[in-house]
């Protein structure tokens, strides 16, 4: 491809984007097609399917065999996963806890304090996921912990955990591996929902940094070999989003 067949794939890849911000599109939206695109563009079809495969790459769209191309879960991230990492070692998986054990905690404190009404709602429903997770691929709306950052009332925390689970997805797998006692799992999410529900900054902040360390712990005591579980957990993480009720 010429540099400039380059410069118009990726312009035209922006312009795409644009239409899903100003036409107000969620994933699963269905985009106009290719054909309709290359008209509105005044561009070949190669060109629109070469823009649509790079929006493809970070999950911007999705392609449907038989269906079409359709708004894709990137289409809201901020920050992109890298699908070609290894899975997730222990080392990878305690930092993504460490992470989490410096942000959420304080992120739960400020969910309580703010406790925006439609979003300590989702919480509550959120808090099953534990011992009913959803057949289907959960989405970031529906996950606990991104929950509980938009109870906040504050878009940019939001994101940050949602970004932060999203870019480190293989190794939210391993901790579904090492912390799998769902009615734990669901009894914690309750006691932080309620302290939230109450008001209750310090629980809140409290039980959410237990909650982790918890996590901590399992994965500190569990074994993390150089072959066991490799081909079950790459396939547990390809293609979701989210899934795992932690």
């Amino acid at each position: 491809m010429s540099r400039s067949e380059l410069s118009l794939s990726e312009h035209l890849a922006d312009s795409i984007v644009e239409i899903i911000r100003t036409e107000q599109l969620v994933p699963g939206d269905a985009l106009a097609s290719s054909r309709d695109l290359a008209r509105r563009f005044d561009v070949t079809t190669p060109t629109v399917r070469e823009a649509l495969r790079r929006l493809e790459a970070t999950g911007v769209v999705e392609f449907r065999h038989g269906s079409g191309t359709y708004v894709g879960p990137g289409s809201e991230r901020r920050l992109l996963a890298n699908p070609h990492l290894p899975r997730g070692s222990r080392e990878s998986v305690l930092e993504l806890v460490e992470a989490r054990l410096v942000l959420e905690p304080a992120v739960a404190a400020a969910a309580a304090r703010t406790r925006v009404p439609e979003a300590v709602e989702r919480l509550r429903t959120a808090a099953a996921n534990a011992l009913h997770p959803p057949r289907e691929s959960l989405r970031a709306s529906v996950h606990f912990h991104v929950v509980l950052a938009a109870a906040s009332g504050n878009a940019l925390l939001r994101e940050t955990v949602e970004a932060l689970l999203q870019v480190r997805a293989r190794e939210q797998v391993e901790i579904r591996h090492r912390y799998n006692d769902r009615a734990r799992d669901h009894a914690e999410h309750v006691e932080i929902f309620e302290a939230v529900r109450d008001g209750d900054a310090e629980a809140a902040e409290r039980l959410t940094r237990e909650h982790l360390g918890f996590i901590r712990e399992a994965v500190l005591a569990a074994d993390f070999p150089d072959t066991d579980t490799a081909t079950a957990t790459t396939e547990d993480s390809a293609g979701t989003d989210l899934e795992i009720p932690r």
